[in-house]
């Protein structure tokens, strides 16, 4: 209910800062959200709960589109990349936070509804330092109000550049005065605009791709993931993912240094290739892990005689049942108890763990120590458990033991590193630099509402996936989709690095396609000049 709330807070979000300004729209951003904190926190009932999601939904909605749009155009051009980049890191940095300040609240009185409440201060502080803070000049020229956008401009820019930056918004505005008139914005005004259309085609594709390459997949079922793997106990599959989401907000530190420098199609391009390599690692980790599945044992499973899974009781071969065909039992749910893999001590873990130095002869020497034992296959409920637990055996519901766990965990760490600099925060950085000035808020909106649309679809869809079609397949899908959305960037992305704002607006207007991205491309006025 969040995301839908996210879904409908873009899309009135785009309306909003064209009508009423980007300082305006992060204002009531951070009320929605700070009401919706408050509601939930004091929920008595489900019903209520579920409505301060929605509150909190529509403000994370409007703020996902509004801030990288404020700080864009509040921002000189050689920084206006890194700025928005910091947005990003800010964002992951919270995840990261939020994971941290959730571990706290684990043991406190009232778990959930600190856990719930507490996100209500950031939008308080955001809200009051809001109201320190301008309008964006941009929005003010565009309103008439030059006056008031000049002095922020020069508060903003050298005095060198200040003047030439004024002329050029000034120069922009009129022109699109004189073309489009007092006429209302609407859909077939957007796509019959060459340089909105093209802006749209690359925005609104690079918000869809970075959902459908499976970033919130990753980040929101983590710890499923690594259960997937193999890896039973719930602390830790919750662990691993607090290094996932720690992970993520490293790679936005390295977008703020890079993004300004590599520019961001190259940074897309290269984030696009990793994260295509990393998911078909995945894909083969999952499909070993799902093939090579230890066999159920008649007389592991008969010595829990009362709790067999009924299924494999009534098998007419039960002994080609593994771990694998005892969890996709339905009828009812069945789980899988096993002893600790054979042959791995403490004391080889401990000379593993001191030799991480060593990363991959020690990850090969640790998997050759594998050696993985039968089990039971059992009835799934928390008696059974329990008692799997209390003879110091693992208990699997999501994933069977394996020997590949830890490159399961190797290929989700990679996934992350080549994801969070380029397509974690590029789609953002774009999407608030590329719409011309009287189109930004609404196509920025459109495409924050693509964005939210496209997670919504592939965080409903992930489970049942991977229950249809098995883990191996839905990575593999991610991975096409990855390579697909490579091809995208090269074809429809332009370099907008280093680029005023209102030059941006020009090279869309005479854009061919430039397929040598790594070649230094010109800049409209460089290229007016030659022709002159």
């Amino acid at each position: 209910m969040a995301v839908a709330g996210a879904i409908i807070g873009a899309a009135i979000g785009g309306w909003m800062n064209d009508r009423f300004g980007r300082r305006t729209a992060i204002l009531i951003a951070d009320f929605l959200f700070f009401i919706g904190a408050v509601v939930m926190a004091s929920a008595p009932n489900p019903a209520l709960l579920i409505v301060g999601r929605v509150f909190v939904g529509l403000g994370v909605g409007m703020a996902s589109m509004t801030s990288p749009l404020y700080i864009s155009e509040a921002s000189p051009a050689k920084i206006r990349g890194a700025l928005v980049s910091t947005n990003g890191f800010l964002i992951t940095g919270g995840q990261f936070l939020s994971y941290l300040i959730n571990l706290a609240f684990t043991n406190a009185p009232g778990t959930w509804r600190w856990m719930l409440g507490i996100a209500g201060l950031p939008a308080l502080l955001q809200f009051i330092l809001m109201l320190l803070l301008p309008e964006s000049p941009r929005w003010l020229f565009r309103k008439g109000r030059e006056e008031e956008a000049k002095v922020i401009l020069r508060k903003i820019y050298p005095a060198d550049d200040v003047e030439k930056e004024i002329q050029d918004l000034k120069e922009s505005v009129e022109a699109e005065i004189r073309e489009e008139g007092s006429a209302k914005i609407n859909m077939m005004k957007l796509l019959k605009t060459k340089t909105v259309r093209r802006g749209l085609i690359a925005g609104v594709g690079l918000q869809v791709f970075q959902q459908f390459v499976g970033i919130n997949t990753v980040m929101y079922y983590s710890p499923t993931i690594v259960q997937l793997a193999g890896f039973a106990s719930n602390k830790t599959a919750l662990l691993l993912s607090l290094v996932t989401a720690g992970l993520n907000a490293l790679g936005s530190i390295v977008s703020i240094y890079f993004i300004d420098r590599t520019g961001r199609k190259k940074l897309l391009l290269i984030s696009l290739f990793g994260v295509a390599i990393s998911l078909g690692l995945l894909a083969g980790v999952f499909h070993e892990t799902t093939s090579h599945s230890p066999m159920v044992s008649r007389i592991q499973t008969s010595h829990f005689s009362n709790y067999t899974c009924p299924d494999y009781s009534s098998a007419t071969n039960p002994g080609a049942w593994d771990c694998m065909k005892c969890l996709k039992a339905s009828s009812p749910d069945c789980g899988f108890c096993a002893s600790p893999t054979d042959k791995v001590k403490s004391h080889d873990i401990s000379i593993f763990l001191q030799s991480l130095v060593f990363v991959f002869p020690s990850l090969i020497g640790f998997l050759l120590l594998l050696q993985l034992l039968p089990g039971a296959c059992l009835l799934s409920n928390d008696t059974v458990k329990d008692l799997c637990h209390d003879e110091s055996r693992l208990w699997y519901t999501r994933g069977c033991p394996s020997k590949y766990g830890w490159l399961a965990l190797v290929g989700l760490a990679l996934y992350i590193i080549f994801f969070s600099p380029g397509m974690g925060t590029a789609p953002w950085i774009v999407n608030s630099e590329i719409y011309p000035l009287r189109f930004r808020g609404v196509c920025g909106g459109i495409a924050a509402t693509a964005n939210w649309i496209s997670n919504l679809i592939v965080a409903q869809s992930f489970l049942s996936l991977t229950e249809a079609i098995g883990t191996s397949w839905t990575f593999l899908i991610f991975g096409v989709i990855s390579v697909v959305g490579l091809l995208f960037v090269i074809v429809y992305v332009p370099e907008t690095k280093g680029l005023p704002i209102e030059e941006i607006e020009k090279m869309l207007e005479t854009r061919s396609l430039h397929f040598r991205f790594w070649e230094k491309s010109q800049k409209p006025q460089e290229k007016k000049s030659q022709a002159v």
